[in-house]
């Protein structure tokens, strides 16, 4: 029987990232985020539950987002579910927590942690590498730089002798 367990979360954080390092030095970062839900009920009138998700990343993932990412701001993350279980030390009783382990991070909404959205507006961008994505320069681009001609390799076909 095949396995499936893939979590796609997009809400603001409920608080600035935590990063710690393992002995080995590799990151772990704990996130918070809060992920609304809107909707109308039988009379018409609009109701909103929010669930709040707590997130934990590891690597350069998890460096990424301790740097860049600050309390309010809106992003998209896709994980797993992970259960985490342990006895509680003040009454002795078995203890358990769900949570997501964080694969993938997107920024959305402007740079400043501002509001926004995934709403196309082409600020966002998904991390893959240190800095988050740029934004379009304002001017346009010039175009690409043409190589050197060299003579020999430029020829048309033509020009080839076998």
């Amino acid at each position: 029987m095949p396995n499936l367990n893939k979590v796609m979360l997009m809400g603001n954080l409920t608080r600035d990232p935590e990063i710690k390092y393992t002995p080995k030095g590799m990151a772990i970062t704990q996130l918070a985020l809060a992920v609304n839900r809107v909707w109308s009920n039988e009379a018409g009138e609009k109701q909103e539950e929010v669930t709040f998700i707590d997130v934990e990343m590891f690597g350069r993932k998890a460096e990424v987002a301790a740097e860049y990412l600050k309390k309010g701001r809106p992003v998209f993350i896709e994980g797993r579910l992970k259960l985490d279980s342990w006895d509680d030390k003040a009454s002795g009783q078995k203890r358990s927590k769900l949570k997501v382990v964080g694969e993938s991070l997107e920024f959305l909404g402007g740079r400043e942690g501002g509001s926004g959205g995934a709403g196309g507006s082409g600020e966002g961008g998904e991390y893959s590498s240190a800095r988050p994505a740029a934004r379009p320069p304002s001017r346009p681009a010039s175009p690409p730089a043409r190589p050197p001609v060299d003579p020999d390799l430029d020829a048309a076909e033509d020009d080839i002798p076998f």
